[in-house]
């Protein structure tokens, strides 16, 4: 990789980044980006604090000490990332450093890595947090009427948790600036709020016991995924839909014997990736293929533009050992329930155009040992919404005639937005000084901590921005790096104005 010097200003900011790319941050396994974090705020001579939910407080105090008038504002990021890789990629992220490089795309340069996420999201709030709290220590940065909290968050990638079960006395402040943003012309104040729920089937295998039958293995690859949130209405293919939809196909003009049903990873990535392993007869594999290479250019043409590298595969498992497939019933109540559930945007905005209001991602199944499990995740921007979408869910499985046991993994509401906070203005008045353009306040569809401090800190007004974060939760994700500059110099300059 290049010189660290070649990004660009700060130069603390990139030295911060590059040392916790080595570092495991997966959800739930945050330790070593904590203590990092924490021994480094120490050795620069601040004081720490971590709640029970293991979140990290730096708390740096203004020059003035314990005289004068002050203001308290919060800096907050989360310390997990998404660890996605794509399925050829050897990478282990309980240990290995990601395997970072610099690509140029119409004359800009980014940063990504190889074969795997980033950690971008959010490990340019971390730098950024880092590279002030150096400059405060150094004497390049003073603020003297400022005390500053860094908070770093656990796991909000996977549930919120870290947010939603914080000590309420963690942090105080009047302002809270969220670095979990990831487009430098435009500053979020409200997003939307979620229900992610766990569903299991419970189930028989039968042996297979015609000697004809083989076994075939059928893939979808080669989909960008994403968000479940911000990137749900970007018309890209769920690969579990897409998989479901041919395999009731193929269900409804030959006679399958289904063994397994794969994909998908987590609830806030659209899967890129699912598999179903069925057995047919081999006097049918000719027509199935056939047929395959039928129905799938229509397909793919629901995803040209969005989805151009979608691969469908199918592959004879002549070793294959596992001679079970669900019950004949089973199966077909099944496939009719996932080829049923919605998926994607469900309704916009009334107001707010192009904005999502209610979406569902039909996130992860997975066949485990006489249990079929599935994960959806549902988001809105109103809980009435969210509830009414859970309801219709219920309705459809239960209408399914299966035995479906549910469990809610995550609920947390939502942040609505106030167009007209103070600092919402002096957000905006700070860019256009800076930049002689007008910044773009928006809400967002997917899910921020911020939802859960503003109910926890009704009076704390927030404000979420950040750096240009193309491809987030995939192995796609890139940084701007000059967006860097960018949003440092924003950062510093309201810094400053609140001081």
């Amino acid at each position: 990789m290049e010189d660290l010097k070649d990004f660009g200003e700060p130069l603390e900011f990139w030295q911060y980044f590059y040392e916790i790319t080595k570092i495991p941050r997966c959800s739930t396994y945050e330790d070593k980006i904590r203590e990092y974090i924490k021994n480094e705020a120490e050795k620069l001579g601040f004081q720490t604090e971590v709640d029970m939910i293991k979140n990290l407080v730096v708390r740096i105090p203004s020059n003035r000490g314990s005289e004068g008038n002050k203001l308290r504002v919060v800096l907050q990021s989360h310390m997990d990332i998404v660890c996605e890789k794509n399925e050829n990629v050897q990478h282990d992220f309980s240990k290995d450093p990601l395997k970072l490089k610099t690509i140029e795309i119409e004359n800009e340069r980014w940063l990504t890595a190889e074969g795997t996420t980033l950690g971008a999201d959010n490990g340019v709030g971390i730098a950024y947090q880092l590279a002030i709290m150096k400059k405060i220590h150094d004497g390049s940065l003073v603020f003297d009427a400022l005390d500053l909290d860094l908070l770093f968050t656990v796991d909000e990638e996977r549930g919120l948790s870290g947010a939603s079960q914080m000590d309420k006395n963690l942090i105080s402040g009047k302002y809270l600036l969220n670095l979990d943003s990831e487009e430098d012309n435009r500053f979020t104040i409200g997003c939307a709020g979620g229900r992610v729920f766990k569903a299991e089937l419970s189930y028989e295998k039968e042996l297979v016991n015609n000697p004809n039958m083989r076994a075939i293995k059928l893939s979808i690859s080669g989909l960008l995924g994403g968000h479940s949130g911000t990137d749900i209405n970007k018309k890209r293919g769920n690969a579990l839909k897409i998989l479901t939809e041919i395999i009731w196909k193929i269900s409804s003009k030959f006679n399958i014997l289904i063994n397994s049903l794969e994909g998908g990873n987590l609830t806030n990535a659209i899967p890129r990736e699912a598999n179903a392993i069925f057995f047919i007869d081999q006097s049918h594999k000719n027509e199935l293929e056939a047929f395959l290479k039928e129905i799938t250019p229509n397909i793919k043409n629901l995803y040209e533009g969005t989805d151009s590298n979608l691969v469908f595969s199918i592959d004879l498992k002549k070793d294959f050992t596992d001679k079970t497939s669900f019950s004949k019933d089973f199966q077909n109540k099944l496939v009719n329930l996932f080829y049923l559930i919605p998926n994607g945007p469900i309704s916009l905005h009334p107001t707010s155009e192009g904005l999502v209001h209610t979406s569902l991602n039909f996130a992860v199944v997975h066949t485990l040992e006489n249990v079929i499990e599935f994960k959806v995740s549902t988001r809105s921007l109103e809980q009435y919404d969210k509830d009414t979408l859970f309801e219709k869910l219920d309705t459809l499985f239960k209408m399914s005639g299966l035995v479906i046991n549910i469990e809610i993994i995550t609920i947390y509401p939502s942040w609505p937005p106030d167009f007209n906070s103070k600092l919402t203005e002096i957000s905006k008045q700070v860019y256009k000084n800076l930049f002689d353009k007008e910044v773009t306040i928006q809400a967002i569809h997917a899910g921020l901590e911020c939802a859960f401090f503003s109910y926890y800190y009704p009076d704390m007004d927030m404000i979420s921005l950040g750096p240009y974060v193309l491809g987030g939760h995939s192995p796609d994700e890139r940084l701007k790096i000059k967006s860097v500059a960018k949003i440092w110099k924003f950062l510093i300059a309201l810094l400053q104005k609140l001081n």
